[in-house]
This record gives C-alpha cells, structure tokens and sequence, in this order.
C-alpha cells in the first residue's frame, strides 16, 4: 500500500504573492475624476523627469488649479465654460440670452483628476506652463533612499 502526502495548501503562498503584485500594479494606476467634462491625460517620464501632459481645450489657464498634498496625490482641478453665456447686467438685474440646441456634443462643468505620484519624485522642482490649451506639468526624479544595512558579525 502507498501513501501519498496531502498537502492542501501547497502552492497558495506564491497565489497570495501573485495577488499582491496584482493589486500593487492596480494601485499604480488608479485615478479618481469626477465631473462632466474629464481632460485627456498623457504621462511620461525619462531618466531624469515624470511629465504630465493635461489637454484643456477652451480653458483659461486661471481656470486650472494644481496642487500636491502630503500624501504625494497630484490634483489638477478646472472649471470649463460654454464660450456663448451671454449673461451680462442691465439696470442692475441680469439678462440672460437662452440658446436652443440642435446638436451639443461638447461637455462642459467642473473636472477634478488626482494621480498618486512616485516616492522619487521631488515635489520642490515642479513646473506647470499652460500653452495653447495644453497644460504641461514636470517633475525631477530624485534617487530613491536606500534602506540602511547594518552588517551582523556572526561568531
């Protein structure tokens, strides 16, 4: 008669690792955006820089706010208008043209993306320029801390 090992849970250590790389990946990727109209970003980045590359159509570059918090989250936050709000005040009350559309395609309203940004990044050397309804914002990498190593001598 042979006996043959059971083990069950052979194996499920490196499924659990291959989940944890998994959701490591996902997190790398993740987004948060709300609003009607939602930019198109591009993201890239070479040996020395992580660039954003943020399309703005028909914004005023003070309509865009960017910012970094302490949790190393990049926010880009905007307002896009209608150009033909033909609002404006007469007498002290407003008057207001209404529009009838045939067609509409184009959105428009409040955006917020947030992207969680790299630990090697330096958040000292950030630079944003608004051009031409692009908005290009560059971060330098920095060199990422080594973890200290303190050798044991073993007797």
């Amino acid at each position: 008669m042979s006996y043959y090992r059971f083990e069950p849970y052979r194996g499920m250590e490196s499924i659990f690792k291959k989940f944890q790389q998994m959701a490591e990946e996902f997190e790398k990727g993740i987004t948060v955006e709300y609003g009607n109209f939602t930019p198109k970003i591009d993201i890239s980045e070479d040996e020395k820089f992580l660039y954003f590359q943020v399309e703005l159509p028909g914004i005023a570059k003070e309509e865009v706010k960017v910012t970094i918090n302490e949790d190393n989250y990049l926010f880009i936050k905007g307002c896009k208008k209608r150009p033909f709000d033909n609002s404006e005040v007469k007498d002290g009350e407003v008057q207001k043209e209404e529009r009838i559309y045939i067609k509409a395609e184009r959105s428009y309203g409040d955006f917020s993306r947030s992207f969680m940004l790299p630990e090697n990044i330096n958040k000292d050397s950030i630079t944003a320029k608004f051009e031409n309804g692009i908005l290009n914002i560059s971060f330098a990498k920095i060199e990422p801390v080594k973890p200290k190593e303190i050798e044991i001598n073993v007797s």
